[in-house]
């Protein structure tokens, strides 16, 4: 009973980042059909719903079942619900019957009522079950990933999705626990194990924050499902439809903008100069940030960045697949 009170507490206390600007951006048409790919508690797509007419349609996904459980109380019959990571997106609207959508809106990162709520184990602020699953009904936990994975193994996963200096001495010390007999079960017990190997942070940031980030982007394989989801919106996008995407670290918002930049820069086949050049998909609207009465209001919305884009008229198979640059790591995080 706790944990519920705490959870609906949470839940009450979420607060949507750049609501009215992401929806401004991506509804072009009231009878439109939109895909929200994260619904969270709902906050997008209640605001989508009050600018669609009664022939609008909205298809939302999240993977986790309290997120679905939401979705299912808003009961508009508009709605579809889908219980799966919207990098399905192409599977999904196909088992509707709806071939093309007219807007794309996904909210990346971990909402507040996951992080809140201890029970999900998002957070070091709480000792709980070292679980961290979006979906809570499949795959591993990060506390099974790191009660097999060899020092090697962990040590990239700390380095590359969480951009941790002091990847190899907490690989270490988590190694030599396990050793111990002791392997991490709790947040609370990792939380204690990085303090121990993080010899220095930022003001202000535990020493846990990036080894947490990034055993939660592996543990729901966030960036591959960014990048399959990235595809599947200009797949199923028509002509004049809007991709809006708000990302809450460098390495979501790395990813949505080469992205963009790749599908909607002509480029010319160097084996070929002389032909023309291959058409763009996509055509860049701009990015925009939280303003400073909103990171005021809601803190946990400074580190976020809206990308928009409108699709071409260019048919998706007229352009053969481009190369994707592996993304480079910087320092900055967030998360919604």
């Amino acid at each position: 009973m706790a944990q519920a009170l705490v959870h609906e507490d949470a839940a009450r206390q979420h607060t949507t980042v750049l609501l009215a600007e992401a929806v401004d951006a991506v509804v072009t048409r009231a009878d439109g059909v939109y895909v929200d790919g994260t619904f969270g508690r709902g906050g997008h797509s209640r605001a989508l719903l009050q600018r669609l007419s009664p022939e609008g349609r909205l298809v939302v996904f999240d993977k986790d079942p309290e997120a679905i459980a939401a979705a299912h109380a808003l009961g508009d019959p508009r709605m579809s619900i889908v219980h799966d990571g919207f990098s399905t997106m192409a599977q999904a609207l196909a088992r509707l019957g709806l071939p093309h959508v007219d807007g794309v809106l996904l909210d990346l990162g971990v909402s507040s009522p996951q992080i809140d709520n201890p029970a999900r184990g998002f957070s070091f602020r709480f000792d709980a079950p070292l679980d961290m699953r979006m979906d809570t009904t499949r795959g591993e936990t990060a506390a099974d990933f790191l009660a097999q994975a060899d020092e090697r193994r962990i040590a990239e996963v700390i380095r590359d999705y969480g951009e941790e200096r002091f990847a190899v001495p907490v690989a270490k010390a988590l190694v030599a626990r396990r050793e111990g007999g002791s392997p991490v079960r709790t947040t609370g017990e990792l939380a204690a194990v990085v303090a121990r190997a993080v010899k220095t942070r930022e003001p202000g940031q535990d020493p846990a924050t990036r080894t947490f980030q990034a055993l939660r982007i592996l543990v729901n394989a966030e960036l591959e499902e960014l990048e399959q989801g990235l595809k599947a919106a200009l797949r199923q996008l028509r002509p004049g439809g809007r991709l809006a995407v708000i990302s809450f670290h460098s390495l979501e918002d790395r990813i949505v903008k080469t992205f963009i930049a790749r599908e909607s820069r002509e480029e010319v086949d160097r084996r070929a100069p002389f032909a023309p050049p291959q058409p763009v998909r996509l055509r860049a609207l701009g990015r925009l940030r939280p303003s400073e009465a909103e990171v005021a209001a809601n803190p946990r919305a400074r580190s976020a960045i809206l990308r928009v884009a409108e699709r071409t008229e260019v048919p998706f198979e007229e352009v053969p697949q481009r190369a994707e640059p592996a993304p480079r790591r910087s320092q900055t995080r967030g998360r919604r």
